[in-house]
């Protein structure tokens, strides 16, 4: 269920510390675990909305959204590019229980789904992760 419309606060970026920028980054910066990973194992708060043994899906804490929320799988794939065969069946899987939180946040009217690849498809945290924005009309071209 929503909690009402949020709004936008600015995206961590350029202007972040070296050092949190590598944190997000994680394990593609040089081995240490990513927010994503921290999220899961509890070290960091979030505001978990589902979670199963493949997956779990929790609010942005930078929302760009009156809805946003993020899907992840609890074992990290760098980026989208780097799937295997072996990872069809979990990104199925993520797909659905997108759609099924949506449904939960109250996105009958539609929603945006992304996924940002490397460096300049603007992947944020090198942890896959499925971004579902909502609430609003979205525009095109997004960016």
């Amino acid at each position: 269920m929503s909690t009402g419309p949020r709004t936008p606060r600015p995206r961590p970026g350029a202007s972040e510390h070296p050092a949190q920028q590598a944190a997000a980054a994680g394990e593609e910066a040089g081995g240490q675990p990513t927010i994503f990973s921290k999220i899961i194992d509890r070290t960091i708060p979030a505001t978990i909305l589902y979670e199963d043994d493949k997956c779990l899906v929790f609010r942005d804490v930078a929302p760009q959204a009156p809805v946003h929320f993020l899907v992840i799988p609890k074992r990290p794939i760098p980026p989208i590019s780097r799937v295997s065969p072996q990872d069809t069946e979990l990104l199925g899987h993520l797909m659905v229980v997108a759609a099924r939180t949506a449904q939960a946040e109250g996105l009958a009217e539609g929603y945006r789904l992304v996924i940002n690849d490397g460096k300049h498809g603007a992947q944020s945290v090198y942890h896959l992760h499925l971004p579902v924005l909502g609430g609003r009309q979205m525009g095109w071209p997004p960016g």
